[in-house]
């Protein structure tokens, strides 16, 4: 009787110690990978912060033409202003925060490709090699933003499995960690432009 009650002891004890190294590795796992889908967030807003650092010395130069359109360079001013306001804590990620901060950088990149069809008007802006560098660094920089939300894209997601498989969803669960949003595609983007000559 006393062996019986001591194997269950024992059975106990094996079922506590697999219960709590599911718990630690769980844990430790969901740290590790949200820590990674943070990272990656920082390097997204550096990659907008760099667009949006460059948009006053594009305005400059662009302003140096007097007939240049004072409202389009207003929109991009006032565009810039609206998405550096718009931060994102790495804990506070969620589908609210994100629709808001890729709303903001729609704006400018709105406002910028007004301000690009508007310089095809003026031949000596589009001469200008402040000018074409600052529209190659902003080329490169549109690259850098996709290439880095791709990252974050993958990221995220590896993340979302992880936490969503069993029994690492209950941890996460108990835990509060809770699923990150995706970058997703501009509204409208599904449907090729229309061409007519």
């Amino acid at each position: 009787m006393r062996k019986r009650r001591n194997l269950w002891i024992i059975v106990l004890i094996v079922i506590v110690g697999l219960f709590a190294l599911s718990a630690f590795r769980g844990y430790n796992g969901m740290v590790t990978k949200s820590e990674k889908v943070g990272e990656q967030w920082s390097n997204v807003e550096n990659s907008y912060q760099r667009r949006a650092d460059l948009i006053p010395n594009l305005v400059n130069t662009v302003k140096g033409y007097a007939d240049f359109e004072q409202t389009t360079l207003t929109q991009v001013i006032e565009a810039r202003s609206k998405a550096t306001s718009v931060q994102i804590n790495p804990e506070n990620l969620n589908a609210e925060s994100m629709k808001q901060f890729q709303d903001a950088q729609a704006g400018i990149g709105g406002a910028l490709s007004r301000l690009m069809v508007v310089v095809e008007q003026y031949p000596n802006l589009k001469a200008n090699q402040n000018f074409l560098d600052l529209q190659s660094q902003l080329e490169g920089t549109e690259n850098r933003i996709n290439t880095e939300r791709r990252k974050f894209n993958e990221i995220a997601r590896d993340y979302n499995t992880f936490i969503r498989v069993f029994p690492r969803n209950l941890w996460a669960g108990l835990f509060n960690f809770d699923k990150k949003p995706y970058f997703e595609a501009a509204e409208g983007t599904e449907k090729a432009p229309e061409v007519k000559f």
